[in-house]
């Protein structure tokens, strides 16, 4: 039996000789298929193999990274688990796993050319552990009696000690000896009614609750209602997770270790109640840079901004070293050769792209005046190596690789925007990176990267030559795959707009295929062929005899920060007039049936499925996400509520435009014909639930053809790092709903 039936078999899918299975696992029959062993199959999703943390030796010859998968869980029936281990690769030698079992991995990094560090969840903390490649043996546990976990760990420059972040929430916090042996109080102004310092923490301590006694007694039996979980008291205002709502802050502190033990002996650099955040060591090693809150006298949900500091290691003496005025100052990367401060910067509020900035460290650790590229994209994953300073960064649909001259103070891009750039090391004049493309989702890849002015053959061309280690996909070569073509047109004002057509897998001439808008979130999110997240969605629904168009509209990522500001106080004409005018161009191809064309999108797209549907009729069916539908109920109960006053403005401002409303669909629902489906997680708190309730509820109000699916304990990540059981049924519910509408028959 091949693999592809294996896995339908796990998915309780019936399977007889040639024939493909009908689809009834949720109880639907979609329709019968013809067998084809080359079609992208939606089980094929539990095969896809994730390469990412990608850490070259020093020597730069073997290259450590960490594989995610998909596996059966053990533990549950028809269930999976997702499992990330640390592999083993270079030129010339197989790749190899290093660890094992159910509890995957989490940061790992060289000690040195034979030591490696990792760490990995273990009752409930995350343990730091040692694996000595030259030795044999089992990876060996280092935190012995340590009671915390730990996190963003990285090693000094001479590989003898650790710095990592431990983080602990503020109730916990105002009691513990070890991070807080002063029992500090917080620093910023108390936002509890009534109550005109933290007094009220320690009142009640030592009172015995009783709901018939005095005040103070009422109030210990509140607090212990608290305490059972019987209420939540919210006085902050960022109160909303991801998955639940949260009463209270968290507190976060750098340690230090010295690594040449077999034990570790944590000490803590920032005792009392503390927030920093990336740790990374100063060329010698004697300090840590790390980001922390700009303004600490402020409730740490009201303030925004962020600044660079140093902390000596020894004496744990904290030195500001970058602060703007209402702005976010993070990702410091120092040279190794201590001569540069690599920062990112954002205005604290608004529509901003963070820039990328060079400041030189003088002598006496301050800094002197800096430069800020020619680079208009969102930098990322900073690295440094000799000759320079190496990104990735979204652009025109790929996430190329960058290098940084900090002489010349010109930014060379080294790849194509064909592809994905996911991750990458740099070390001894080597590259390894793991990269997505159209023909495999991802693989790693090595290259002699050094870059030396003598060098006779270009950076990238060493790139496009790199060679492959992996071949943790290949089974997408008994695939056959579309695709992306790119067109471009452009827009009322005056931006390109960029947008990819795929054609079905196994076209035919002279038949017609039915045609899948699809839209990208964010609003700033940005699709392309470089992109990983769609790669199988988009490939099972050409399998299935779809052709796709997917286009970036204004507003999106990747084009600048005029582009990206270029939706403003309008969600939903402008970006919309863009994919219709993409999706009315791919119409034009004599393969595209234009009586059934249908439309999905997530997040921001869940919002634009829903206003396009309500004011333009061509599509048979659609597909609204864990949307957003209402802007004044999203401000509410959504977690990502800033965008409001950050691309609108705050309600209670907005009395006589009534712009929120005029960018609402649900101001439309009334005009929505098109059947719908809805689908939310019922732990979404990123977007919020009730906004989809609304739509749903007054669509059936209105007579109009709309079903609504809940994913129980889904949250908004539920089609990137969900249940895969969910996930399965998200794209299985998908494609049986355009099938009632549009009748694709293979």
């Amino acid at each position: 039996m091949t693999p592809d039936l294996l896995l339908i078999k796990k998915m309780n899918f019936f399977f007889s000789g040639k024939v493909c299975p009908l689809i009834l696992w949720f109880g639907l029959l979609a329709g019968p298929c013809l067998a084809q062993p080359d079609r992208v199959l939606v089980t094929d999703m539990l095969r896809i193999q994730t390469v990412s943390d990608v850490q070259l030796s020093p020597d730069g010859r073997r290259v450590l990274y960490t594989l995610r998968s998909i596996e059966p869980d053990p533990d549950k029936k028809d269930e999976y688990a997702y499992r990330s281990h640390l592999w083993l690769g270079g030129p010339g030698q197989p790749a190899r796993p290093l660890t094992f079992g159910p509890e995957g991995v989490g940061a790992a990094l060289w000690q040195d050319a034979n030591t490696l560090l990792f760490t990995r969840s273990e009752n409930g903390k995350t343990q730091l552990y040692r694996l000595r490649l030259d030795q044999g043996g089992e990876a060996r546990p280092l935190l012995a009696g340590w009671k915390y976990g730990i996190g963003s760990p990285v090693l000094s420059p001479d590989g003898r000690r650790l710095a990592f972040t431990v983080g602990l929430p503020l109730s916990q916090a105002l009691t513990d000896t070890v991070m807080n042996p002063m029992k500090n109080r917080p620093g910023w102004a108390v936002e509890k009614p009534g109550f005109s310092d933290f007094s009220f923490l320690n009142e009640n301590k030592n009172v015995k609750p009783d709901p018939n006694g005095s005040l103070a007694e009422i109030r210990a039996y509140l607090q212990k209602d608290e305490a059972d979980k019987k209420a939540k008291v919210f006085d902050r205002m960022n109160f909303q997770g991801e998955a639940g709502t949260q009463n209270d802050l968290s507190m976060s502190y750098l340690c230090v270790a010295d690594v040449q033990a077999d034990t570790l002996r944590p000490r803590v650099l920032t005792p009392g109640l503390t927030a920093f955040a990336g740790p990374e060591w100063a060329a010698g090693g004697k300090a840590l840079y790390a980001v922390t809150r700009a303004q600490p006298q402020l409730h740490p949900d009201r303030d925004q901004t962020s600044q660079v500091v140093t902390i000596d290691v020894q004496t744990g003496r904290i030195s500001p070293v970058l602060q703007r005025a209402e702005a976010r100052v993070f990702a410091p990367k120092p040279s190794p050769d201590g001569r540069w401060l690599a920062v990112l910067s954002s205005p604290s509020e608004g529509v901003n792209i963070p820039k990328l900035e060079l400041l030189p460290l003088l002598p006496d650790g301050t800094l002197g005046r800096g430069f800020v590229p020619d680079f208009d994209r969102q930098a990322g994953s900073l690295k440094w190596a000799a000759d320079g300073l190496y990104f990735t960064a979204p652009a025109d649909g790929g996430q190329p690789l960058y290098r940084l001259d900090p002489v010349s103070r010109k930014v060379e891009q080294l790849s194509d925007i064909q592809t994905g750039i996911t991750d990458f090391d740099v070390a001894a004049g080597k590259l390894a990176f793991a990269r997505t493309a159209v023909a495999n989702p991802s693989e790693l890849y090595w290259a002699a990267a050094s870059a030396a002015k003598n060098s006779k053959v270009a950076f990238t061309e060493r790139i496009t030559n790199a060679i492959v280690l992996t071949t943790h996909n290949d089974w997408v070569k008994g695939k056959r795959l579309s695709f992306p073509e790119k067109y471009s047109f452009i827009n009322d004002r005056g931006q390109r707009i960029d947008y990819w057509v795929m054609p079905p897998a196994r076209r035919q001439a002279g038949k017609t295929y039915p045609l899948l808008l699809q839209m990208h979130g964010g609003p700033t999110a940005m699709w392309g062929p470089g992109e990983a997240s769609m790669w199988h969605e988009f490939q099972y629904f050409c399998s299935q005899g779809y052709g796709i168009v997917y286009a970036n509209p204004r507003g999106s990522g990747g084009y600048g920060l005029d582009f990206q500001r270029a939706n403003i106080g309008d969600w939903g004409t402008g970006p919309a007039s863009d994919v219709l005018r993409a999706a009315t161009e791919a119409a034009r191809y004599a393969w595209v049936d234009t009586t059934r064309q249908v439309i999905t999108g997530g997040s921001y797209a869940g919002y634009l499925t829903a206003w396009i549907v309500a004011h333009d009729h061509r599509f048979k069916a659609a597909f609204a996400q864990r949307g957003v539908y209402d802007l004044t109920t999203f401000m509410g109960e959504g977690n990502a509520w800033r965008l409001v006053p950050n691309y609108f403005k705050y309600p209670w401002l907005d009395k006589q435009g009534g712009l929120l409303a005029a960018n609402s669909p649900y101001t439309f629902v009334e005009n929505i014909r098109t059947p719908l489906l809805i689908k939310h997680g019922e732990n979404d708190l990123r977007t919020g639930v009730v906004q989809s309730e609304m739509m749903y509820k007054s669509l059936k109000v209105l007579g109009r053809p709309v079903e609504y699916v809940r994913m129980p304990g889904a949250t908004h990540e539920l089609s990137r790092s969900g249940n895969v059981r969910q996930r399965l049924d998200r794209m299985l519910r998908m494609y049986e709903f355009f099938e009632r509408f549009i009748g694709n028959r293979k």
